[in-house]
């Protein structure tokens, strides 16, 4: 449904994106991750033809992004970071506005008005005016337009930010409910959102993709092993040596323990699979032992420390930092308000430009009210003014 291939996107010489390859299938939601000014709303700008890339493409449904944009716009439904909302307007008469603007009138957009309102929970909001909503209904409104036209592919731009508990779970279950029949991006920088949603991950870093895979194949590819907790009850000489020989296992380190017990920490080559048959094999040697399985399991670690890994071991652009910042110096920075996030841009390289425009801008105002200024004659320096014969 969804497929990147090579989104390369420069900004002056500022390498945004580089390369960006993924794709998403029906029925899959994917959670596009990374930290803010990553390049993930840049790479939804490209995917939804806001923008164009500077290299690479992406289809949509089968349709190309750049060749054919009206296409792919009547196939997908987007939910950008900041809501696109009417706020003088009620949910219905938005709504109504946006079907018509999609093509649709009478019954369908009837239909259509009263299906999206049902699945996104506004019925009871529905005459309410959206300046009136709170920031949890008016991102179901949001959502509603993205959903007005049926598209096959969603594309939602962090669609929790700013929301309290009880609202981001509610956006859980009404992606969850959405998940059947459509392709779902859900792009944020919050690791438990795109976990909790998510039945795939891609994680990007300072506009490259790192990683790509379900948890535990990212726990896989953060660390290349995992560690197993093992306590046996009894003694048999040579274990430790015994269990180096169980494929998969790396390492063997005896820990001190007491009361009969004898524990160990083992390190094994990482992966849902083979970390499991490892376990499995480990247990069955011990029994062959002749002793008692007291504990075995691995290691628990969490997302948060898979994702951390995963970013230092990202790989990184090799053009400096120094180089990149005097190079955007040169070109114009973003337009004032212009949102660096969105851009994919560095947020602190956007300030400084920011800065400088203004000192230049504040000299030049200068330069222009020198120019255009009187010049002030002390009055002690006034001669009177005379004719030609010399007359006052």
């Amino acid at each position: 449904m969804i497929e990147a291939r090579g989104i390369t996107k420069y900004y002056g010489t500022f390498k945004a994106l580089d390369e960006v390859n993924f794709q998403v299938a029906k029925g899959e939601v994917l959670g596009f991750l990374g930290p803010n000014g990553a390049g993930k709303s840049t790479t939804m700008k490209v995917l939804t033809t806001f923008i164009s890339a500077s290299e690479g493409t992406a289809t949509v449904d089968g349709f190309d992004v750049h060749a054919q944009p009206a296409e792919v716009r009547k196939r997908l439904g987007y939910l950008p970071e900041t809501p696109p909302l009417y706020m003088d307007m009620s949910v219905e008469e938005y709504l109504r506005f946006v079907g018509r603007a999609r093509g649709l009138s009478g019954n369908a957009l009837n239909d259509r008005v009263r299906q999206v309102v049902g699945d996104t929970g506004l019925t009871a909001k529905l005459k309410s005016p959206i300046v009136e909503l709170s920031k949890g209904y008016k991102q179901r409104t949001g959502i509603a337009q993205a959903l007005i036209h049926d598209p096959p592919v969603l594309v939602l731009d962090e669609p929790t930010s700013g929301l309290d508990p009880s609202q981001i779970i509610e956006i859980r279950k009404l992606v969850e409910r959405l998940r059947e029949n459509k392709a779902i991006i859900f792009s944020t920088h919050i690791l438990q959102e795109a976990a909790a949603v998510s039945s795939r991950m891609v994680i990007i870093n300072g506009g490259r993709k790192i990683a790509d895979g379900n948890a535990e194949q990212l726990a896989s590819l953060a660390s290349g092993s995992a560690r197993i907790n093992l306590l046996v009850l009894g003694h048999f000489a040579g274990l430790a040596q015994a269990l180096l020989s169980v494929p998969g296992v790396q390492d063997v380190r005896a820990m001190p323990a007491s009361d009969g017990f004898a524990r160990f920490n083992i390190s094994a080559k990482a992966g849902g699979k083979a970390l499991r048959d490892t376990c499995v094999d480990l247990g069955r040697l011990v029994v062959k032992c002749g002793l008692h399985v007291a504990e075995l399991a691995p290691e628990s670690q969490t997302l948060e420390d898979v994702f951390l890994r995963l970013l230092q071991k990202g790989p990184r652009d090799s053009q400096q930092p120094d180089r990149l910042r005097q190079d955007y110096l040169k070109a114009d920075a973003p337009a004032a308000g212009a949102n660096s996030t969105e851009l994919g841009l560095p947020s602190e390289l956007v300030q400084e430009a920011m800065e400088k425009r203004k000192q230049a801008s504040a000299e030049a105002q200068k330069r222009a009210s020198d120019a255009t200024l009187p010049k002030i004659v002390p009055k002690s320096d006034l001669k009177p003014v005379t004719d030609e014969g010399g007359q006052s």
